[in-house]
């Protein structure tokens, strides 16, 4: 089996508000039902969550009374972003169902403390498609927070040890420095714990849900749970597919201890 986080700079336009690349979406759900591979799936909110949770500060908890309005809107959003992406799939033959975080996991002081898993295992054996998705979440001790979509796929590959997790981002993997501003970044085909610590640490894509070292941190804990964990573009036409059944292909692999 294999776990694939789908981003939301790759299924959403970022920068315009709740904007669906469903053309995108359908691409790549062609591409997964070529592999002939089993999958489980998380996505990002991308501009159906970020903007009205950055906005509404939700991923600090609940400090203000003002924020259940934003609860309420980002909690719509990405329900209505999940649809689109299951339609999309299932338009594409690949039999999904939702698992909405909102009322399957909890969180504590903004980490995924519950996750009903129960529910991945017996979808999957129905031979069903499990998607999830970032979300806002209950926290026990700040009333409210997010949950990203690399805490869930950090902990589904725990619990269910995939062949490999793909990361489906909008760049061909991680650089040296951020490509679409610096001419001169190169492309970090492997990364190692030495490799993050080396990193200089500017917040090149900084969101509600962290930067992309808090991204690699999951990612280095996941590759204990795998064989392999590859960060690819989802842009370019049958990367993923690649990626799926071990061709060769441009992307960076992230290696645990």
């Amino acid at each position: 089996m294999i776990l694939i986080k789908l981003g939301g700079s790759v299924i959403t336009d970022k920068g315009r508000y709740r904007t669906f690349k469903e053309d995108v979406v359908r691409r790549l759900a062609r591409e997964i039902v070529s592999s002939e591979e089993r999958t489980m799936i998380v996505h990002g909110a991308g501009s159906f969550g970020h903007v009205i949770a950055k906005k509404y500060a939700l991923q600090n908890g609940m400090v203000s009374d003002d924020q259940a309005r934003g609860i309420s809107q980002v909690t719509s959003d990405v329900r209505e972003l999940d649809a689109l992406v299951i339609k999309a799939l299932s338009d594409e033959e690949i039999e999904a169902v939702s698992i909405v975080p909102g009322s399957s996991a909890t969180l504590r002081e903004g980490k995924l403390h519950t996750l009903d898993v129960g529910k991945f295992h017996d979808y999957y054996a129905l031979g069903i498609t499990p998607v999830t998705f970032g979300d806002v979440v209950l926290d026990e001790v700040r009333g409210i927070g997010i949950c990203s979509g690399d805490q869930l796929i950090a902990r589904l590959a725990e619990e269910f040890r995939p062949d490999k997790v793909i990361f489906v981002t909008d760049v061909d993997g991680v650089f040296t420095c951020d490509p679409r501003l610096d001419g001169k970044a190169k492309l970090i085909e492997e990364i190692d714990r030495k490799v993050l610590d080396e990193l200089p640490r500017s917040e090149w894509c900084d969101d509600v849900t962290g930067s992309i070292f808090a991204k690699l941190e999951y990612m280095l804990s996941i590759a204990t749970s795998t064989k392999e964990v590859m960060i690819i573009n989802g842009n370019e036409h049958g990367r993923l597919a690649a990626a799926m059944t071990g061709s060769e292909l441009i992307c960076s692999r992230v290696r645990g201890a």
